[in-house]
């Protein structure tokens, strides 16, 4: 028999750096949840994503027993590492601070494309970009679509 589901946490965590400190704590605590018990299979099971900030949907039973999957990187997080940069712009519409071409964009795209609302990589592709435009990232050349 299926267990009764009670409620859902989403958390952004660095892979294979969680701990009981805050935000973690407090977000588990309040449910329920073995906040350790949380820390160590997420560590174990991402040690190959060292660093790297990764969504985690956690759903919490009503026995207090939880299951968690963990996502892709935002999309933001992987176009800042392309760019090689720290920060998005604080005035995107005015202040261009980074650069990335068409075929980083279409890596991302590909990578997300399991978390994303669309079917094509062609949609996948034009969001990323959407995403890069409003952090204040310009898209080298045209869109392989547009030729």
């Amino acid at each position: 028999m299926a267990k009764e589901i009670a409620t859902y946490v989403k958390l952004q965590v660095k892979g294979g750096q969680a701990n009981p400190a805050p935000p973690i704590g407090p977000a588990l605590g309040s449910k329920g949840v073995n906040i350790m018990e949380f820390c160590k299979q997420f560590n174990a099971r991402t040690q190959d994503k060292m660093g790297k900030v990764l969504p985690v949907l956690l759903t919490v039973y009503t026995d207090k027993s939880f299951d968690f999957v963990i996502k892709t990187p935002p999309a933001a997080v992987q176009l800042l590492e392309a760019a090689k940069l720290q920060s998005g712009s604080k005035e995107p519409n005015r202040n261009k601070v980074g650069k990335v071409n068409w075929s980083n964009i279409e890596a991302i795209a590909k990578d997300k494309m399991s978390d994303l609302n669309c079917f094509t990589l062609e949609s996948a592709m034009s969001m990323v970009a959407g995403t890069a435009r409003s952090m204040g990232i310009t898209v080298d050349g045209k869109a392989p679509w547009e030729n």
